[in-house]
């Protein structure tokens, strides 16, 4: 893939798996992401409704992309500015890793064709074991 940001932009049908491999709890999340321009930056905005224990109600969250030294790479922020991880998607598929100490989150990132992407988060730390797996698909709204 060479250009990201032309990859991402739009509007995604978003579905997560939650799981805790620890509890054997799991739960879903299921919505919409939107990437829109912000300046020289992506917006990446989640919403949709979460189902996690005893939760079942609205969630969302954003991310700031920014550019990189490659077309086919953006570094991804949280909405506070902090670092959160690179994706480069030139290959098709990524693995980043984050630390958020004491845990460890490694992602890995699929690109399935020009309308399908794919990406998992496990989570390993003193009380953290998850598996979070998620599947945008393209929506043709």
């Amino acid at each position: 893939m060479e250009d990201l940001t032309a990859f991402l932009l739009g509007r995604w049908q978003l579905e997560r798996v939650n799981r805790d491999l620890g509890s054997g709890v799991s739960g879903t999340f299921t919505g919409f992401v939107t990437f829109t321009p912000d300046g020289d930056r992506i917006r990446q905005h989640e919403s949709g409704l979460m189902s996690w224990g005893s939760y079942t109600g609205p969630a969302s969250r954003d991310y700031l992309m920014h550019p990189s030294n490659s077309p086919s790479r953006l570094d991804v922020h949280f909405s506070d500015g902090r670092e959160f991880h690179s994706l480069d998607l030139s290959d098709g598929c990524w693995t980043a890793e984050h630390g958020c100490s004491p845990d460890l989150y490694v992602g890995t990132f699929t690109a399935l064709g020009p309308n399908r992407l794919e990406y998992s988060w496990r989570v390993t730390g003193p009380s953290k074991d998850l598996l979070l797996s998620t599947v945008l698909t393209r929506d043709s709204v």
